[in-house]
């Protein structure tokens, strides 16, 4: 019995030993492009991008496969012509806001603006109470 459970658990493994771990890289993800000014704009729109995987470094500094896929799109569609703002602008779109270290002003998040100056508010009326009392 233990032989058959061992056998079966090896031919459940085997299947992903054998399989493709990773596909080969994007095209751009480690090269330049030729024009060192269309580089400049990619590598700069690529820095205000987070990584899907790390999600704590931009895409240009990521070593993730997911960065390189989204770097080698960035400089294929800075090649054809597109600007970086619609580039932006699709990446929010396919992936979310968060994905964009810039923030957004959406109205869903003005609470979350608003809740420093609040807090810093009322810290001062308190502040202000206790002075008042001691005196």
């Amino acid at each position: 019995m233990r032989g058959l459970i061992l056998l079966s658990l090896l031919v459940l493994t085997a299947g992903q030993a054998l399989a493709q771990s990773a596909l080969p890289p994007a095209p751009y993800a480690d090269r330049q492009i030729d024009d060192p000014a269309l580089e400049r704009k990619a590598r700069t729109l690529m820095e205000t991008i987070r990584c899907l995987t790390c999600q704590s470094q931009s895409i240009a500094d990521s070593g993730a496969s997911m960065a390189g896929d989204m770097r080698s799109e960035i400089r294929e569609r800075i090649m054809k012509g597109e600007q970086p703002d619609h580039i932006r602008q699709w990446l929010i779109a396919r992936y979310g806001d968060w994905v964009s270290y810039e923030p957004t002003a959406a109205p869903i998040l003005w609470p979350l603006w608003a809740a420093p100056v609040l807090l810093l508010g009322l810290g001062l009326l308190l502040l202000r109470g206790r002075i008042r009392r001691r005196r």
